[in-house]
């Protein structure tokens, strides 16, 4: 069967800091690729590093840059492009303003408390945060917007990314024969 009539498919992985994500996606891609699936990632690091290479992080930047994430992984899309967007987007209005370009948009909840977030911070995300150095850590000082309806929830504390990333597998596959 070719896979030239599969519709390509838009995931956001939302969730905060050092809650699993980036490690979800890094086992999803061999997966996907050995169903003959590629996708690109639009990490949230790698993008500010092009975007805002001098991030601020202030209220103004992230809806700018989350509205352009949305609007490359819309683009990538409209070109048959299957994308994964692994970023925090602390707001639901980010997701939700993805959603407006993207209405088949996947949303997966990788969920983990604050205080495993915090030992797992190999990034220092949090250390910069409860030092000063940064006030505006999604989960410290900013508030972190759970998806109300999201597609597939992940919970990191009982799930290994290897097992997280077979159920977005099995949610690709089953919308994709829907």
């Amino acid at each position: 069967m070719g896979n030239m009539t599969i519709a390509p498919f838009a995931l956001w992985l939302t969730g905060l800091p050092a809650s699993g994500k980036s490690s979800i996606v890094a086992r999803l891609l061999p997966k996907l690729a050995s169903l003959d699936m590629t996708a690109e990632v639009l990490e949230s690091d790698a993008v500010r590093r092009i975007l805002t290479p001098e991030a601020s992080y202030s209220k103004e930047e992230r809806e700018l840059f989350y509205r352009a994430l949305s609007f490359m992984a819309a683009r990538l899309l409209a070109h048959g492009v299957n994308v994964i967007i692994d970023a925090t987007a602390s707001r639901r209005a980010y997701r939700e303003f993805a959603r407006t370009l993207i209405p088949d948009l996947l949303e997966v909840s990788v969920e983990c408390p604050l205080h495993v977030c915090m030992e797992r911070d190999k990034k220092g995300t949090y250390r910069r945060g409860l030092q000063g150095e940064s006030s505006t850590v999604p989960g410290l000082q900013e508030s972190y917007e759970a998806p109300l309806s999201p597609d597939l929830v992940l919970n990191t504390t009982e799930l290994l990314p290897d097992a997280a990333a077979d159920q977005i597998v099995r949610l690709i596959r089953a919308r994709r024969q829907s």
